[in-house]
Formats: structure tokens, sequence, C-alpha cells
């Protein structure tokens, strides 16, 4: 199973649970969750809940199977490189895969924020891709470089949002680079003990 963050956000909080960088970590959360050959829809549901959607929230096995299409269509923009190559991929995923930018309130129901997917009701796997596309987008513009990575740990495949102004994160996790650490000091251990026993 894979290591999926803990989150809470204050449920009358809707500018925090809303945030383009909350938007952004939900998406690399459902990307995560979504990585499996058959993700567990009641796991999904409980990544929404824990990223302030609100219940009911009922997936079936068919409505995650679109919502990992569209986690693996941007997990591409965590494997780019450079700016150049997560705007590429946003700009393609944008074209072929979202409506017209819209503002909507649910009815009444939230304060008035944007939309890419086409209507209010869109299909979970529409309103994932649209919703991440605008979130990723927005970082990429903001930050002039890619929104997050793909966790260089050889043992884990989690993408990550990388926001800090240090250094570039490589790791998703401190789990991952203390378990990388170890994995390199164990092996240059191994060569330098086979070097002393030839």
């Amino acid at each position: 199973m894979r290591y999926i963050p803990q989150v809470s956000f204050n449920s009358d909080d809707w500018s925090t649970r809303h945030s383009v960088q909350a938007t952004a970590r939900r998406t690399a959360a459902l990307i995560n969750a979504l990585a499996d050959e058959h993700p567990d829809p009641i796991a999904v549901a409980g990544v929404l809940r824990a990223y302030g959607e609100a219940d009911p929230i009922e997936l079936t096995t068919r409505d995650v199977a679109g919502m990992r299409a569209a986690a693996d269509l941007l997990r591409q923009v965590f494997a780019a490189e450079h700016a150049d190559g997560a705007a590429a991929t946003l700009n393609r995923l944008l074209l072929d895969h979202t409506g017209p930018l819209r503002l909507t309130s649910h009815g009444g129901n939230t304060p008035w924020h944007p939309h890419l997917d086409h209507d209010d009701n869109a299909a979970w796997d529409e309103w994932l891709l649209a919703s991440s596309c605008m979130a990723l987008t927005v970082l990429v513009w903001d930050r002039q470089r890619p929104p997050g990575r793909i966790c260089a740990s050889t043992s884990c495949q989690n993408v990550f949002i990388a926001l800090g102004s240090g250094p570039e994160r490589r790791y998703c996790s401190s789990r991952c680079a203390t378990r990388e650490r170890v994995a390199t000091h164990r092996h240059s251990h191994s060569i330098e003990q086979s070097n002393e026993t030839k």
C-alpha cells in the first residue's frame, strides 16, 4: 500500500481547502493513491475527504478507473525535468481534456471560483484532470519550474509537490531519503569489503 500523508483542513475554511497549493497537494495524493493497478474506491474516497471534499463520496470501480487514467496523464507533469516540459504537458492536457475557463459557486453553496471541467456535475475523472491542471498550471506560472517531482527512491514512485525555496527536493518523504542513504551506505560498504578480500 502506498504512503499517503495525512492532512486535515478546517472544514469551515473554504479558501484553505481550495487554495492552489492544497489542490496541487490533493492532486499528488490522488495520483499516488491511484497508482496501484486496482485502487480501492474506499481509499480513494478517503483521500478526497482528507483534502476537504464533502460527503457523500460514492466512487464506483468505473469512477476510480477513469480517475486512474487521469492520474496517469497528470503524472507526466511531475516527470518533467524543466518548466518547459511541464508547461508543454499541461498545455496538451488543457487543450485535449478541459473545457473553457468558467466561474461557479455550485449554486451558491461556495464562494465563486474557477473551473475547467464542463459543468458542476462532471465525472470524477474530468473533475480531477481539470482541477489538477488548473492548480499545476498556476504553480508553473508562479514559480517558473515544474510543480513537483517523482520520488528519486528506487523503491518508490510517489509524486510530490515541491514548494520550498531551498535546494530542490529529490524524495517524497524523509523516510525515502533515509532509506536511500542507508542503501547507498550499505552498497559502498559492501564494495569496500569486496575490495579488501581481493
